[in-house]
């Protein structure tokens, strides 16, 4: 009992020497960053396998195009449950225990899903990819683990910092389809389920990343700082006071990354499809897919700081614009284009980067630390379920009509955004 008190009085001791010194403060936000920064290099690499050969796995197993979006659903429809649930965690315990979890599972998912193809057993794989997206929804709720203890003009800086290292995972992966899959064959795992066997050990080494370094938690930490400076500058007492949002603001941020994610999905998806119906190999499918992945995350370190400077509202309304040219590039490109098509996929990348950098500074922006976990989770559990959508209709409307046609209403969908923004903007004059 006494060893028991003695260990929670110093983890109290050791806590208040943060909230009570701005310079060990900034130094455990620029640690955080760095953690981060490898957790997201290998998350990165776990999260590419499904976008890759997702699709590709289902179409071969079900012998159908009519539900090759399915993959894409079920492990975002996955990543809808982990992100309610890696929120939560991370309210009550902190980012280290939930994110952690949420990248463990997601490696768990993986190798379900080289299982299910080693048995030929859809439930299996249907099964084991629900549980693959944990891992998808835990990579993306990284992000915010970098803005805990960042200052306002840093949030969107801080999460940009995080995106872009993801870029060398999730760029990697794609364009090493065909060596993991003749790894895959070597060792008598189907060619297509290879991929799956870097996401496994990716995820996995992700969620070792943060359990053993990222400590103390900034999460804690940032919301023990909230308190403190709401205790001193009001006279109810701590237990009166109520966590303070704006859900103005939220209801735009999340409004923002959910219309950006159902137009990115959707496309997406059936691009591996639509290239493998005009004779492309699956080494051109990653490069294909590794342009689009660089372009969600490469440019994050520039978009951080215009959100920052020119502000969130400037380049939301940029995501719909450049999610719009993505549209019309698809639709117009030649199937056989591989440039038209790495062009139409890089600008579906980057439109989807302005939206989801600006919309998660203003959840950040219009929340504070003692709620901000759920809500961030609560926004994700949107995102993954309009991923979700996107993915099965996508599937729906290339079966019943094109590829083209699917680009060009998704293009013209992302206009959505402007009108969306100009309600905002009347509501809160």
């Amino acid at each position: 009992m006494v060893r028991k008190m003695d260990r929670s009085k110093f983890q109290v001791d050791y806590l208040q020497s943060y909230v009570s010194s701005p310079e060990r403060q900034r130094t455990l936000y620029r640690k955080t960053l760095i953690i981060v920064v490898f957790s997201q290099i290998f998350g990165g690499a776990g999260l590419a396998a499904g976008i890759t050969v997702g699709a590709l796995l289902a179409q071969d197993m079900l012998g159908t195009d009519s539900f090759t979006g399915l993959p894409t659903a079920l492990f975002t429809l996955g990543s809808a449950l982990a992100a309610f649930l890696v929120g939560r965690l991370s309210e009550r315990y902190g980012r280290r225990l939930g994110l952690a979890t949420g990248f463990a599972a997601g490696g768990l998912g993986a190798a379900g899903v080289i299982i299910a193809a080693m048995m030929d057993n859809i439930w299996v794989l249907c099964v084991s990819l629900l549980i693959y997206g944990f891992g998808t929804a835990t990579n993306l709720q990284a992000r915010y683990a970098g803005t805990d203890l960042a200052a306002p003009k840093q949030r969107a800086t801080a999460v940009s910092i995080a995106m872009v290292f993801t870029t060398f995972g999730a760029v990697a992966g794609p364009n090493l389809v065909e060596v993991m899959g003749d790894i895959a064959s070597s060792i008598g795992v189907p060619a297509l389920a290879g991929p799956f066997i870097l996401a496994a050990a990716a995820y996995m080494m992700a969620g070792l990343v943060l359990f053993i370094f990222l400590r103390p938690d900034p999460f804690i930490v940032a919301r023990a700082i909230e308190r403190k400076e709401r205790t001193i500058s009001s006279p109810l007492s701590e237990q009166q006071l109520q966590p303070l949002s704006n859900k103005k603001g939220i209801m735009m941020g999340a409004g923002v990354m959910v219309l950006t994610q159902i137009i990115m999905v959707a496309i997406m998806t059936m691009t591996p499809v639509h290239m493998q119906h005009h004779g492309h190999d699956l080494s051109q499918v990653g490069l294909v897919i590794g342009i689009h992945v660089g372009a969600m995350y490469l440019p994050s370190l520039v978009t951080g700081v215009l959100v920052d400077k020119v502000g969130r509202t400037v380049m939301a309304i940029a995501s719909g614009v450049t999610l719009l040219a993505a549209g019309v590039t698809a639709t117009m490109a030649p199937a056989g284009s591989m440039a038209g098509l790495m062009i139409a996929l890089g600008l579906l990348g980057l439109g989807w980067n302005f939206g989801l950098i600006s919309g998660t500074a203003l959840i950040v922006d219009s929340t504070t630390p003692e709620g901000r976990a759920r809500t961030q989770g609560t926004v994700d559990v949107l995102i993954a379920l309009a991923g979700a959508s996107g993915g099965v209709l996508s599937g729906m409307v290339m079966a019943s009509s094109s590829y083209a046609v699917l680009s060009l209403a998704g293009g013209f969908f992302a206009l959505l955004l402007i009108p969306l923004i100009v309600w905002s903007r009347l509501k809160q004059s």
